[in-house]
């Protein structure tokens, strides 16, 4: 199974032992919606068909001997990737150059490469490689290939989540195989490890010592949990919206999707600044799962403060829905939005450092220009 897809399957699966079925809906206000650039198509839109870039070289062309391709990992600069590729039971990391098209052999595993997860200076990456199926294997490099630190961790599966304030500390939470879970600091400057003491496995970083998580409450199931924020270290929290689906945070801004109030078939995507100030409000049609909703991959350029989503055409089931999806981009600065590509699955999204390209696939296959509106094939089919 394709590895993001695998990991989606473990979130649901979390979820599900979180939140079991319970409709009752609720959500947050929405101001008004941002102008709408062009007008969103009743049909499938198909991706267009280009001719390859001539800044561009692709697709990738893998160095002979190292492999085949498994995906890219993400952004280093605008004209830099990092991908993967295995050989055998090993794996290799590659930078590629996409006006070159040179690759630069970064480092190389003894072990399968599961994920690598980018720091968000790009300075460092984190590898988390699997020696055995009960083991994960955490590296974590410069991006010139050098080993700050190498920690095995027991473990069904791993999820990170990198401190933007202190690149030095990641958040590892370690999954048993029946989804029983542990929370871990991990600061590689002094090479220590310390247990979390929180009641939620996935959360983000809003501050320098603070996170926040959706508490989901595993006596009394819901579709919707209360967002806290907690400094780690202190037995205190705080509630500060009691009715969300998901949300992200990012250094100067909250995000928070909720049931549209009034209109269940809508999901509300709400933006915040430190003060949880409300600086945007869009809606966009909402698809319901067994136990929870489906909430399209996206992406945010803080540069450019604009918000790239995937969004369905219409609201229904999940399982059953069959008109794909749109990818658009909003404008937090100008309160506008504008349609890029139609016709797509709900698959990953990240923007290059520019905010200008998107990376879109499972393995990150396809590189997409948000102002010419054309899709690449990275890799030769």
């Amino acid at each position: 199974m394709n590895r993001n897809k695998f990991k989606q399957a473990n979130r649901a699966f979390i979820l599900l032992l979180f939140i079991l079925s319970s409709l009752f809906l609720g959500g947050c206000a929405a101001k008004e919606q941002p102008k709408q650039k062009n007008p969103i198509p009743n049909n499938k839109t198909k991706v267009p068909t280009a001719s390859i870039a001539s800044e561009w070289k692709l697709p990738i062309s893998i160095p002979a001997g190292q492999g085949e391709f498994y995906k890219v990992a993400g952004w280093y600069t605008d004209q830099q990737i990092f991908y993967v590729t295995n050989l055998n039971q090993t794996s290799n990391l590659f930078l590629y150059n996409l006006l070159t098209g040179k690759s630069k052999l970064i480092y190389q595993t003894e072990h399968p490469i599961v994920n690598v997860q980018i720091s968000p200076s790009k300075k460092y990456l984190l590898i988390h490689s699997s020696p055995n199926p009960d083991q994960g294997l955490v590296t974590i490099i410069d991006s010139n290939g050098k080993e700050r630190l190498k920690k095995t961790f027991p473990s069904y599966d791993l999820d990170f989540e990198w401190n933007r304030y202190n690149e030095s500390q990641v958040i590892i939470t370690k999954f048993a195989e029946d989804w029983s879970f542990q929370v871990y600091l991990l600061d590689f400057t002094n090479a220590s490890t310390a247990e979390l003491n929180l009641p939620q496995p996935f959360m983000k970083w809003i501050e320098k010592d603070e996170v926040a998580y959706l508490d989901w409450d595993k006596t009394s199931p819901s579709l919707v949990a209360p967002l806290v924020m907690k400094k780690l270290g202190s037995d205190e929290d705080k509630t500060v919206f009691s009715k969300i689906i998901q949300f992200d945070a990012y250094r100067e801004m909250l995000m928070t999707v909720a049931v549209k109030e009034g209109e269940p078939s809508m999901a509300n995507y709400s933006f915040f600044n430190k003060e949880q100030k409300k600086l945007l409000s869009f809606s966009i049609p909402q698809l319901a799962k067994f136990s929870d909703w489906l909430v399209p991959f996206y992406d945010y350029s803080e540069l450019k403060k604009q918000f790239i989503t995937l969004s369905p055409l219409t609201s229904g089931e999940a399982d059953t829905y069959t008109e794909g999806f749109q990818l658009i981009r909003y404008d937090l600065k100008k309160g506008s939005s504008e349609l890029i590509l139609g016709g797509l699955d709900n698959v990953p999204v990240s923007i290059s450092p520019s905010g200008d390209t998107v990376l879109l696939g499972n393995s990150y296959e396809k590189l997409v220009d948000l102002n010419k509106k054309k899709s690449f094939d990275l890799i030769k089919e």
